[in-house]
């Protein structure tokens, strides 16, 4: 994740990027310049059409087509948005919970109880480290597939990892209540905490497995190839080889969108807008430790 100063718009305009989507899109808007100019020439040196062509009013269904295709994107660019959202907050709430649970078991434990506390301060921040491997491997990602996946079979076999540590945690807890180190009271207030770090998971692997369906993600796609290659025909008789510099313009405009939210759909990778998982997790760690001393 790059941290960045929303108000530069230079460096935003000129510098180019890892996520840029301008090297993307390079080679596929050189094709398109090439193609608007290779149609530009046929339609007005080779066939010798002119303004009165049946041919110009093409341009009178883009117009159409265009409030259509801006829709989709919107709601596109902003499903993709409210997903990677959703994620940075169910991280917050990992946070939180991490750190409530932490502070309520070193108010419980007693100062003495080296054993006990120890094995807190590792098991608590270990739920969001486990969480972070597990949410960045092919298991969660083919989890949900129809297809056979036998070269991932080693991968399934595994166990839910966060389900692990949680499960350990909560032993752990009965375990002292039984010893009649907590109270019941204090089990229930522990137990509250626990679920909330299994919501935290169930919510994070809905959205690593369930992306945008591929036949919206597709019919975008082709819709936006259809449409660009398409402009020249129409716009040729108004703006000339003009088309070979507003053509590609247009298609990067329109793909960057789609690309942008195939960026941020998945917020759980490793890519420079997803989330750093591992990071959060570092201080998660960190803040674990600071609340219950060793």
């Amino acid at each position: 994740m790059i941290v960045y100063n929303p108000k530069d718009w230079l460096s935003a305009t000129f510098k180019l990027h890892k996520s840029d989507t301008f090297k993307k899109l390079l080679p596929f808007l050189v094709l398109i310049a090439f193609y608007s100019w290779a149609i530009a020439f046929v339609e007005l040196e080779f066939l010798k059409l002119n303004e009165k062509s049946w041919v110009k009013n093409i341009t009178i269904v883009h117009n159409l087509l265009g409030f259509v295709i801006s829709l989709l994107l919107v709601f596109r660019t902003n499903s993709a948005y409210d997903r990677w959202w959703e994620a940075r907050k169910q991280w917050g709430t990992l946070t939180n919970v991490s750190r409530a649970l932490s502070y309520k078991l070193d108010a419980m434990l007693e100062t003495d109880d080296k054993v006990n506390r120890s094995f807190f301060r590792k098991a608590v921040p270990l739920f969001a480290e486990t969480l972070y491997d597990f949410l960045r491997s092919d298991y969660t990602k083919f989890m949900l597939d129809e297809n056979e996946h036998p070269e991932l079979k080693a991968l399934d076999n595994k166990k839910h990892g966060p389900n692990q540590v949680s499960n350990m945690i909560f032993h752990k807890i009965n375990d002292l209540y039984k010893a009649g180190t907590i109270s019941g009271d204090q089990l229930i207030i522990l137990n509250e905490e626990i679920v909330a770090m299994t919501n935290v998971c169930g919510a994070c692997e809905r959205i690593k497995n369930t992306p945008i369906p591929l036949a919206y993600s597709a019919f975008i796609k082709k819709f936006i190839i259809f449409y660009t290659m398409t402009l020249p025909v129409g716009y040729v008789f108004s703006i000339g080889y003009f088309v070979v510099i507003a053509v590609p313009f247009i298609l990067y405009v329109l793909a960057s969108l789609e690309l942008i939210g195939e960026s941020i759909e998945e917020p759980f990778g490793i890519d420079q807008d997803d989330l750093p998982i591992d990071k959060i997790a570092a201080n998660i760690r960190k803040h674990c430790h600071e609340i219950i001393p060793a």
